[in-house]
């Protein structure tokens, strides 16, 4: 192998083929979904990441279902970097007997080293199932390289150590005669050798039969079972799958409601969304449309444009899609901090840098998605969710609020944003929100709409300025909004501001 500027590349042996994980230090292997993945990887990391307990910049590591190492080595005490763009080779070896692992590291054409890079004790049993995928994962990082980390040559094997243990002939014999002598009415002290050849054939006569019998029908059972689950194998990771209809049905345990994570009627057709657990373990939210959708003809082209076109930090990761007879679904991931609302209005309160930030990352995820032609269409803080970082993800958006070139439908996405900017500075929910704050403002008492429970923990200043782009954004002309581009830029420097109209 050999490895460039990226963070990284990992040996996985992984359940499915088709989980996407997140890019930067997770490598790929693992995304915020997958709280339970059975992943076992070995980590062979370029960057150095503190939060996640690296040694070094230069480092090997043993992860199980997790990005941090349960175990790590640092290459600079053996005097090897991963660095210099030498042709590495590995040796990851596995006992299963003796629950042991050992890694060894050296330069390309070298016999492998007498001393292990890393040695450790480690039971694999509750990572492996009866059948996985090998294969690797890697992060490019920063880098703008194509190819930075190169897979030139590997090889995977696996053997059984399995032993037979054949009974004396003396038990067998014992055996028998125990047997004769129980069920005989005729006491027989010394049985005749013949009689016992006789008995001893018979039984391992039943037993070849019953095994044979046995056999045939576990074969036909496998074959038939291998027949009804023969499916379209998955597409490659890098991109979303198609998934089936009985796939999502089991996943969201036949569409439960107590399995609902929202529900939402817009245009003449509704949606629920709702919580499902695939069959590797990880949680997803599954959008299902009613059949009023699936009246366009367009849905299958809808389908296809937001998965490729709509990818960004902060929207959610798209796992595929279902279109399967009367059925429309999108697969995400299921973020298990929940929304926004459970979090602003809720007992305690967010301090203000937390807020500044959630809202300049809404705007960034909302102007990219009008930059590419697409509209939320349903901008609120119970839509909004947050992953493992509390970073926003602008959930619940609608495939059927397409802007085909003429802006309709933007202008609704920034008055939804202006309204979740003054709730997120007020603390308070909707009802109300709007014309408190332009009354406030009227009376240039707009300081009076920050909420209370920050207390001097507030930078006081920035956020009425944030209250008035918020203001801005809901003005009662949409002429007059600002478009979201706009706002990006106003949020990123006080220099940038506009007059506010209500």
């Amino acid at each position: 192998m050999a490895t460039g500027r990226g963070n990284g590349l990992a040996f996985v042996i992984s359940p499915d083929e088709f989980t996407i994980g997140r890019p930067g230090p997770w490598l790929g292997i693992l995304n915020d979904a997958c709280n339970h993945y059975k992943v076992f990887a070995v980590e062979f990391d370029t960057n150095h990441d503190p939060q996640f307990g690296d040694p070094n910049d230069d480092h090997i590591g043993i992860n199980l279902g997790a990005a941090v190492s349960f175990k790590t080595a640092n290459l600079s005490e053996a005097n090897i970097s991963l660095h210099n763009s030498k042709v590495h080779r590995a040796w990851i070896t596995y006992d299963g007997n003796h629950k042991h692992i050992n890694i060894h590291l050296g330069l390309d054409g070298n016999p492998i080293p007498s001393k292990p890079i890393l040695s450790s004790s480690l039971n694999l049993s509750p990572f492996l199932q009866e059948y996985m995928f090998v294969g690797f994962s890697a992060s490019t990082g920063n880098s703008s390289q194509n190819s930075i980390h190169n897979i030139l040559s590997w090889n995977f094997s696996s053997t059984v150590q399995a032993s037979l243990h054949v009974p004396s002939t003396k038990i067998c014999h014992r055996n028998v005669a125990h047997l004769v002598s129980k069920y005989s009415t005729t006491p027989h002290t010394n049985p005749p050798s013949s009689f016992l050849i006789f008995v001893a054939l018979l039984v391992l006569s039943s037993v070849a039969l019953l095994s044979f019998y046995f056999s045939s029908i576990k074969t036909n059972t496998s074959d038939a079972l291998l027949f009804v689950d023969t499916k379209q194998r998955p597409m490659l990771p890098i991109s979303p799958r198609r998934f089936t209809f009985a796939e999502l049905y089991i996943a969201t345990r036949r569409f439960d409601k107590a399995q609902v994570l929202a529900t939402d009627c817009r245009g003449g057709s509704t949606s629920v969304l709702y919580r499902g657990t695939l069959v590797n373990g990880c949680q997803v939210a599954v959008k299902r449309f009613s059949t009023q959708f699936l009246s366009s003809a367009r849905v299958t082209k809808r389908l296809g444009d937001q998965i490729t076109r709509a990818s960004h930090p902060s929207l959610p990761n798209i796992r595929g899609w279902c279109c399967d007879g009367r059925e429309a679904m999108i697969v995400y991931d299921h973020y298990p901090n929940g929304s926004l609302d459970r979090w602003l209005f809720g007992i305690g309160a967010l301090p203000w840098t937390w807020r500044l930030k959630l809202v300049k990352d809404i705007a960034e995820g909302l102007s990219f998605l009008h930059s590419k032609e697409l509209a939320h269409g349903n901008l609120k803080a119970s839509s909004v969710f947050l992953d493992v970082n509390y970073r926003p993800i602008l959930g619940d958006y609608g495939l059927d609020f397409f802007l085909p070139g003429s802006g309709r439908g933007s202008m609704g996405d920034v008055f939804g944003f202006g309204i979740l900017v003054l709730e997120t500075v007020a603390g308070r929910k909707e009802e109300g929100i709007l014309g408190f704050a332009r009354e406030m403002f009227e009376k240039g008492e707009i300081d009076r709409v920050v909420d209370e429970r920050m207390g001097d923990r507030v930078n006081s200043e920035e956020a009425v300025r944030i209250l008035k782009i918020g203001l801005s954004c809901t003005a009662s002309e949409s002429g007059r909004r600002p478009c979201m581009e706009e706002v990006v830029q106003c949020l990123a420097s006080s220099s940038h501001s506009r007059p506010v109209v209500l």
